[in-house]
């Protein structure tokens, strides 16, 4: 029987489509699971509900059928034909089980109906548990507000005016819903005291935030090389070029601020000093789900000599994001079954701006992974 629900935040969007259409292609042997860190050896185990046992449902603002967003994926290049067209006759089964985005007098009642959504698709689907994916457009950085502070302040204010960004109501929902939460975006998402609160008084695990895809997984791989061979980097500056609706949703300068801050934060912990530099993030239709980053890096070695390193990354958005939705899925879903609550920093591996002091070198990140998931699949 399916034990294990993925209730998506922006279901009809590139990276909730692909995820979907990625493990029913995995579940039907069309492909190999490249991508899964889940699927490697270090991590594959018991514990882990298998690709195969995860049901979808998900929330969105849009009403595009996914038969639609699925053969504009293929034209675009970041689905293959083959599978897609494989899985197709599964895909109205999988819209019966997305809904809109309820509409409510306040954020109370609206929390209350996407929870109520949440709890349906668990009853009607047989599930034991649901882990809930925020995988939306990136919002821009909250404005502190003092019923942020506490669980019973907060639930005061959203009776009366909206005090939550969508990310975090949609937080509040799963906790209320007894569902963990993982954030794949930059937005606010759980990490507001309130709602580390609900958590707790549900004993339920999070985790997040900012999918590690691209020009940081390369960052968070580079920067220890430098401090590990006492080498002083000077800049670090790099340029993304986004396409598809990440990139549309980046062009306004709130939601650009909150991404571009995400991916700066692991030069500072990794190298123990920030280096001159910035991330830059631009908007470019043209290459639709693919983007493209280049870096330059500038630092002294021996008696000051001074160097310089340049990179470029070119990928598919969508088609490197979707395998890490499935891993963190499984993951969460094995630690709430594990009596795991508060926030998973052993997933840190996953994301640019992880939640608490955790560390930011991919490697040290690693090996905590691999650890979490081996006391996973330990015996009781």
């Amino acid at each position: 029987m399916t034990t294990t629900g993925v209730w998506l935040i922006g279901a009809r969007g590139s990276v909730a489509v692909t995820s979907m259409v990625g493990a029913l292609a995995l579940r039907a042997g069309l492909a190999e699971p490249l991508g899964c860190v889940t699927e490697l050896p270090e991590l594959a185990g018991p514990a882990l509900p298998g690709l195969a046992d995860l049901e979808f449902g998900g929330h969105d603002i849009s009403d595009l059928t996914l038969d639609k967003k699925v053969e504009s994926l293929v034209a675009a290049g970041v689905l293959p034909g083959r599978p897609a067209a494989a899985v197709a006759d599964r895909l109205a089964e999988l819209q019966r089980e997305l809904r809109p985005v309820p509409t409510a007098g306040n954020q109370l009642e609206a929390a209350r109906l996407i929870a109520q959504d949440i709890d349906d698709f668990r009853r009607r689907r047989g599930l034991e548990r649901v882990v809930v994916i925020n995988v939306s457009s990136t919002e821009p950085v909250v404005t502190p507000h003092p019923a942020h502070e506490s669980l019973a302040a907060l639930r005061e204010a959203m009776a009366h005016t909206p005090v939550l960004p969508p990310s975090s109501l949609y937080a509040y929902a799963a906790f209320s819903a007894n569902c963990s939460f993982v954030d794949f975006t930059p937005s606010t998402g759980s990490r507001l005291p309130a709602l580390r609160e609900l958590a707790a008084l549900h004993g339920l695990p999070y985790a997040g935030h900012d999918g590690k895809t691209g020009e940081t997984l390369v960052k968070s791989v580079l920067a220890p090389m430098f401090a590990m061979r006492h080498l002083r980097v000077r800049t670090w500056s790099g340029t993304n070029l986004l396409g598809g609706g990440d990139g549309a949703n980046l062009a306004d300068p709130a939601a650009n601020a909150a991404k571009a801050g995400s991916k700066q934060r692991v030069l500072a912990e990794t190298l123990g000093y920030q280096p001159e530099g910035s991330s830059h993030i631009e908007y470019v239709d043209d290459i639709g789900d693919f983007k493209t980053a280049w870096d330059l890096i500038t630092f002294s070695g021996f008696l000051g000599t001074r160097m310089r390193m340049e990179f470029s990354w070119h990928g598919c958005d969508s088609a490197l994001a979707a395998p890490l939705v499935l891993d963190l899925a499984r993951l969460t879903a094995a630690a709430h079954a594990a009596g795991r609550g508060g926030p998973l920093l052993e997933l840190a591996f996953f994301f640019k701006d992880p939640i608490g002091e955790v560390p930011h070198a991919l490697p040290d990140q690693w090996a905590a992974l691999v650890a979490f998931v081996r006391g996973l699949h330990a015996p009781a």
